[in-house]
């Protein structure tokens, strides 16, 4: 069985046990969350898709970190100007263990 949520912007195909980085959401390591904006749901029984959303569909998920990604170099150059600038960040991202996916 495997869902499509869409949780910071984008969306994920998760099954059970799969191991996921989304975009930080405010929980500690532990914590169990709730993803009750479900896209698709699919299985044996067939894909059942959603308008937008699929009623009565949840997936539950425990956190296991709050990590970092590496980091992204943003480098600038005007040609011919001397002028150069380096950059870059770390993006906090929320490291998840899918727990079971639960359809309508």
């Amino acid at each position: 069985m495997f869902a499509i949520i869409r949780t910071g912007g984008k969306q994920y195909r998760v099954t059970e046990n799969a191991v996921l980085k989304v975009e930080k959401l405010p929980a500690e390591a532990g914590e169990t969350v709730t993803f009750t904006d479900v896209l698709a749901v699919g299985g044996e029984g067939g894909l059942m898709l959603g308008a937008p959303t699929v009623a009565g569909a949840s997936v539950t998920a425990t956190v296991i970190a709050q990590d970092r990604l590496e980091k992204v170099i943003i480098f600038k150059k005007r040609r011919r100007q001397n002028s150069r600038r380096k950059g870059g960040h770390r993006q906090h991202v929320t490291v998840l263990r899918i727990a079971g996916i639960q359809a309508a």
